[in-house]
């Protein structure tokens, strides 16, 4: 692209005509630079490419996924048990642990027995994940985050 032009100072009828004569568009870099910066190229092209790159960077980049157990304050530990061998393969997958227990009706006046809960799943899943928070309660629900450890992670 412009090979057989050198780089210099052109006015801007010479750029325009250079770009003409190579069948190629002048494009304005900078514009605010003193004189203002312009390439030739083929900006079809350009923009082609510059949008397959950004589909490749868009391929690569990691997907979040957040998988999510619901406890009730009382769960009993055959049910604790069972959701907690869930959680474990969520955390080997590499997905993200949303773990909350959901308080019905009078229900949150054990709300000490479910953050004992999900504090007793965090201690039961150290190895798997690390807690990224810790459990807080947001109305109805108390929730927790886990994420996988990184040495899990396929």
């Amino acid at each position: 692209m412009g090979d057989n032009v050198e780089i210099g100072i052109y006015t801007k009828g010479d750029a325009m005509r250079i770009a003409n004569d190579q069948g190629l568009d002048l494009v304005e870099i900078s514009p605010k630079a003193d004189p203002p910066v312009c390439k030739v190229m083929d900006y079809k092209k350009f923009l082609y490419e510059q949008k397959k790159r950004d589909k490749a960077l868009k391929a690569k980049a990691s997907k979040v996924v957040v998988k999510e157990i619901r406890f009730g304050p009382q769960t009993d530990d055959h049910d604790y048990n069972f959701k907690k061998k869930h959680a474990e393969k969520f955390l080997k997958e590499g997905a993200k642990l949303k773990a909350f227990v959901f308080f019905k009706g009078r229900s949150i006046i054990f709300k000490e027995q479910g953050q004992i809960l999900l504090l007793r799943l965090a201690q039961d899943l150290e190895e798997f994940g690390k807690v990224e928070q810790m459990p807080k309660l947001e109305g109805k629900r108390m929730t927790m985050f886990i994420a996988p450890s990184k040495k899990d992670k396929k």
